[in-house]
């Protein structure tokens, strides 16, 4: 809810109007009701993550508002160009509408990347939420417009662009774009993206340099299960993990569950109980546990240190690797280390394993899909490894904050925990779709200007700086959604929240706002440099972007009679 009114406050802002302001909001509510609701149906077929919903959450508000905020920003200035609302809504479609497609596509494919893990409940969380995107995307194309048309010109009448807008002649192409960079220019943004573009040199080194450094402290990232340590002192079951630990040692809130199968080796179960209770990671040992119908027998043990101590992922591998074996020898007798504990510290080698070809099939998928979009090689290679960027600096920061501790009391962090296992690789696949969302908004309009004008260097001042406004101010919007999440009471939570806050930030700041212009501006007219053989074998139409985007500047191709008369 603090997200939600956030939000609204930053739309209203921007737009001067409720009917605008309130608009994105009912449309992501509306979209976030119909995904969550499915989450249901797909846990009538499997087992859905108890992550999932809030996940899902967390990411469908914060896209919602966005898709919703670029197509009504697009049909404000086509009513500011002269065309009714009617037309206006469907010209929206058509140019902005179609990035959000492509954008929402980015996000469902690079979350979709999880399924390549191998772990089941990622892959079910990754579907779930991904569901949620897609419904936000269909209802941005489908039922926006229907609004956009019913409210008519109110959409267009409040505003400081809205009217900067309405200050010239509709339909003349020089005024409507001397207004509109008047409207820019006054807010910064051409003097700002035409100096960085003068010296791209010293910004590409600067901002890469601090994203490099704030990247550093992923050298550090541990990962593991917060415990119920972690939780705030107000929550009984904090209260109940202090007192068990008080009275019987950290250890005994995460025991392990040794399984044996004794067969053949009557004496291994003694030799098991005297190897484990002897390790210096074993606080106790309690007694062993023999199936008679299967004569399995189950050992519980307590370690020395809490669950999502780092003490106690060594003592398991210890057993694993040293103790067990040492205490069966050769015999045919077999035992196998499991419980809650054991179970997480697995999941937490596996992402580990798995996360460079999650992070290599993302890379390669979006890779493909911004080609086929911008029919470019340099551009979606510069865009991934921006991404990465950005990516890497969220991290540092999570590992500052959760590990370190820097900050931690801002969001309720009442103690250090461990990065849980599972979020980096489900922070990578959802915040690369989210920070190519932007990179496909922005280089839409930079590939309109280029299309139009030929000169890469006004292509990215004016797209750039034309898109600047919307995406800072989207940009604010999903930081203030996610920074909601960030003061829950669970540090899973809090996790996600903050990690998805600090990568738009950086993303929407430092990345598009320097590192995109000042290195758009050194690759020249290279950005745009695509082989022929592989411009023949790329699919256009649907897929392809040549010339299909109609931006208000060319407003002087449509036709006369869907325009409105001037007042």
């Amino acid at each position: 809810m603090i997200g939600l009114l956030a939000a609204a406050a930053i739309l209203f802002l921007a737009f001067g109007s409720l009917v605008a302001a309130a608009l994105p909001i009912g449309m992501a509510v509306f979209g976030l009701t119909v995904g969550v609701a499915t989450m249901t149906v797909l846990a009538g077929v499997t087992e859905v993550p108890t992550f999932a919903p809030v996940l899902g959450s967390m990411v469908g508000l914060g896209v919602g508002i966005d898709y919703a905020l670029f197509v009504l920003a697009r049909h404000r200035e086509y009513l500011a160009c002269g065309l009714d609302p009617q037309a206006a809504a469907g010209r929206a479609v058509a140019t902005a509408g179609r990035p959000v497609v492509f954008a929402g596509g980015t996000v469902v494919v690079s979350i979709l990347g999880l399924a390549v893990a191998n772990v089941p409940f990622m892959t079910v969380g990754g579907l779930a939420v991904s569901i949620v995107v897609l419904t936000m995307v269909l209802a941005s194309v489908t039922l926006l417009p229907a609004f956009l048309g019913a409210a008519g010109p109110r959409l267009a009448r409040a505003g400081r662009i809205g009217r900067a807008l309405q200050t010239g002649k509709p339909g003349r192409l020089a005024r409507q774009r001397d207004t509109v960079a008047g409207a820019a220019d006054a807010a910064g943004w051409w003097r700002w993206i035409g100096h960085v573009s003068r010296h791209p040199v010293p910004y590409a080194v600067g901002a890469a340099g601090l994203l490099l450094t704030v990247t550093l402290p992923v050298l550090g990232l541990r990962v593991g299960l917060p415990d119920d340590g972690s939780l705030p002192h107000s929550r009984t079951e904090r209260r109940a993990y202090d007192l068990v630990a008080e009275g019987f040692g950290p250890g005994i809130n995460g025991p392990l569950v040794i399984a044996a199968d004794p067969t053949g080796d009557p004496g291994v179960l003694d030799r098991l109980v005297a190897t484990v209770a002897a390790d210096p990671g074993i606080a106790s040992v309690a007694p062993t546990h023999i199936d008679r119908a299967t004569g399995i027998a189950t050992l519980v043990v307590f370690p020395t240190t809490s669950p999502q101590d780092k003490a106690t992922a060594d003592t398991i591998a210890r057993l694993r690797t040293d103790v067990l074996p040492t205490a069966i020898g050769h015999g045919p007798a077999r035992a196998h280390v499991g419980g809650a504990a054991a179970s997480l510290s697995d999941v937490g080698q596996r992402t580990s394993q798995r996360l460079p070809v999650v992070v290599a099939v993302v890379l390669a998928m979006s890779f493909l899909l911004l080609m086929l979009v911008f029919r470019s090689i340099l551009v979606p290679l510069k865009a991934v490894l921006l991404n990465l960027l950005s990516i890497g600096a969220a991290y540092g920061i999570m590992v500052a904050v959760f590990q370190w501790g820097w900050g931690g009391a801002l969001i309720g962090l009442e103690a250090t925990v461990p990065i849980v296992s599972f979020i980096p690789m489900f922070l990578f696949a959802i915040l690369f779709g989210l920070s190519m969302d932007y990179e496909v908004f922005l280089l839409s309009r930079v590939r309109e200007e280029y299309l139009r004008t030929g000169d890469n260097g006004t292509a990215i001042v004016e797209g750039v700086s034309g898109t600047a406004r919307i995406i800072t101010s989207a940009a604010l919007i999903m930081v203030a959604v996610f920074l909601s999440f960030a003061v829950a009471e669970d540090p899973s939570t809090k996790m996600f929240g903050l990690g998805l806050a600090t990568a738009i930030f950086i993303d929407a700041t430092v990345v598009r706002m320097v590192l995109v212009p000042a290195t758009m501006t050194l690759l020249g007219r290279t950005n745009w440099w695509l082989p022929k053989w592989l411009d023949w074998m790329l699919p256009r139409g649907p897929v392809g972007t040549d010339d299909t985007f109609v931006s208000p500047s060319r407003i002087e191709r449509i036709p006369a009679g869907r325009r409105s008369r001037p007042s």
